[in-house]
């Protein structure tokens, strides 16, 4: 399939592309400008992070990301709650690195978990002395334990090999990158699937992208990402990386964009569509989409912010309200448990600034409360 843009095509682009770059050009500069800016960008990553999860068919709620995300959560964490988290982690990494860093081959190697030894951070050496293989080193109390779990090990090993045919071996040693020979169905690894390879192929679509306006740019490159599909296990960077080319072609350098918030309202019949400019137009639609969606933010932050600084204008000028009303512009809710661990007051203290504030409720609970913008 060839990935560049012919003429006649980008005719039929031409309407969203200009709708998609104006919307993008106005909430870049309004973003840059505003005095929420900086918690307008915070926001983003946890909208995009449950956006991103919805696009994927997984519905998870945007308060316990944010109680995750605190480590104050309410219930254990399920599953689809460790992905968004994990995708909120990887955006600000992304945001907080160079703008062209993601879409190098070793930001992608860390992104992806797939890098080298040479790519990945020195791991950290610990103080306590090396416990020798005769075992003196081994705490007494633990000894007979630790036998045990080693007897156990041995037992389960010799079991394997005697079902799989294979000779059991005294000492088991283990190539750093060995092809599996126990999983003739490819339940774990799919060997024809070389991640490396298709990211590489990927990562030679952006030579081509950077001919095109950044906005058609970027709707290729996640076109691309979509068919392609370089990781199965985590097929949500591809929206990520859309931000980031956005964000190192310059139209979008006051925070790191939020795709996934606008691509989730478009219809997944069109996303989907075998017409390949269906798909790239509806890509453009939801850039355009998620920046009618940023500019309508800014305008509640705005809004609350004012009201917040008509709240604290009078007070004296230690007063925790305006660091207050900085952690609650760039959260989507708090909780008094999170005001007092950020403001490093007691329990009853941030109810009492949560109070004079004067931000509206979200749960109605007695039990359980939370105060945010909506």
């Amino acid at each position: 399939m060839a990935y560049d843009i012919d003429p006649s095509l980008l005719k039929n682009l031409l309407p969203g592309l200009v709708h998609a770059e104006d919307g993008l050009a106005r909430l870049d500069e309004r973003a840059q400008r505003s005095s929420v800016g900086e918690g307008f960008a915070e926001r983003g990553h946890f909208f995009d992070a449950v956006g991103a999860m919805w696009v994927a068919g997984e519905l998870v709620h945007l308060e316990d990301l944010v109680l995750h995300d605190a480590h104050m959560d309410a219930r254990a964490p399920s599953h689809e709650l460790t992905i968004a988290h994990g995708i909120l982690r990887a955006r600000r990494r992304i945001w907080m690195s160079a703008p062209a860093w993601a879409l190098s081959s070793a930001g992608l190697a860390v992104l992806a978990g797939i890098g080298g030894e040479e790519e990945r951070a020195p791991e950290s050496k610990s103080a306590a002395p090396v416990v020798e293989e005769d075992g003196e080193g081994l705490d007494e109390p633990l000894s007979a334990e630790l036998a045990e779990i080693d007897a156990v090990l041995e037992r389960s090993q010799r079991l394997l090999d005697s079902h799989l045919g294979r000779p059991a071996a005294g000492a088991v040693t283990r190539p750093v990158m060995e092809a599996r020979t126990d999983d003739p169905l490819g339940l774990f690894d799919d060997e024809e699937w070389d991640e490396k390879e298709r990211l590489r192929e990927w990562r030679n679509l952006i030579v081509v992208a950077d001919e095109l306006p950044p906005t058609v740019g970027a709707a290729l490159l996640f076109e691309a990402w979509e068919k392609i599909e370089p990781l199965r296990r985590q097929h949500w960077l591809g929206g990520l990386l859309v931000a980031s080319y956005l964000r190192a072609r310059g139209k979008v350098t006051s925070h790191l964009f939020s795709f996934y918030a606008g691509l989730k309202t478009i219809r997944h019949e069109r996303r989907r569509s075998r017409d390949r400019s269906v798909r790239l137009q509806s890509f453009l639609e939801a850039m355009a989409e998620s920046a009618g969606l940023g500019l309508r933010e800014m305008d509640r932050l705005l809004l609350a912010q004012t009201q917040m600084e008509m709240r604290f204008k009078d007070r004296r000028s230690n007063s925790s309200l305006p660091e207050l009303a900085s952690f609650v512009l760039s959260r989507p809710m708090v909780s008094s448990t999170m005001v007092a661990r950020e403001l490093r007051v007691s329990s009853r203290g941030a109810l009492n600034l949560l109070n004079d504030i004067g931000i509206r409720e979200i749960t109605g609970r007695g039990r359980y409360r939370a105060w945010g913008i909506i």
